[in-house]
């Protein structure tokens, strides 16, 4: 009898967990379920964005189940990666216990791009572009966490600094 490989917990990190979070962490879900076990949060609750739902659903993906919540409601998991998706969660992302190392890995904000457009495809033609952005990236994990660029900071990349490794420089 084989022993189960342990998967590796992966949280996704937006501001509002709405949109670009729940994507990655569907696609974490669908793609990558056998390696990772997938959570996604933000640092504040905006809701689940109905339109970021409708693309991944035409991608065969359902994240209807899936809701907003805050790092708090996701409870006192070790993560062993979580990944920014958006600027402003890279820049305040708090420190995580143990071992766990923070990737920045941003992509645009399909509501902010489109706060100005009605309702349609020309909207949905965003968040269908991020979506698959968002697709490539989780295609490329684990092994995509460690390459790419995606270098501590304490090696000289200021965009994917640890959290761990800036708080023991302090």
């Amino acid at each position: 009898m084989q022993a189960a490989v342990r998967k590796l917990k992966v949280l996704f990190l937006c501001t509002g967990n709405s949109c670009r979070s729940q994507m990655a962490e569907g696609w974490a879900r669908a793609l990558k379920g056998d390696d990772i076990e997938a959570y996604s949060a933000g640092l504040e609750k905006h809701g689940m964005n109905p339109h970021a739902a409708k693309v991944m659903a035409e991608g065969g993906v359902d994240i209807s189940m899936q809701h907003s919540k805050t790092l708090a409601e996701v409870g006192s998991v070790e993560f062993d990666y979580v990944v920014t998706v958006c600027g402003h969660a890279d820049e305040h992302c708090p420190v995580f216990p143990g071992k766990t190392q923070v990737i920045h890995a941003g992509f645009d904000d399909p509501p902010k791009l489109t706060q100005h457009l009605p309702d349609g495809e020309e909207k949905l033609a965003v968040y269908r572009r991020v979506r698959d952005e968002i697709r490539r990236f989780v295609a490329t994990l684990p092994d995509g966490l460690k390459s790419e660029g995606r270098i501590p900071k304490t090696e000289g990349r200021p965009r994917t600094e640890t959290r761990n490794s800036k708080r023991e420089r302090a």
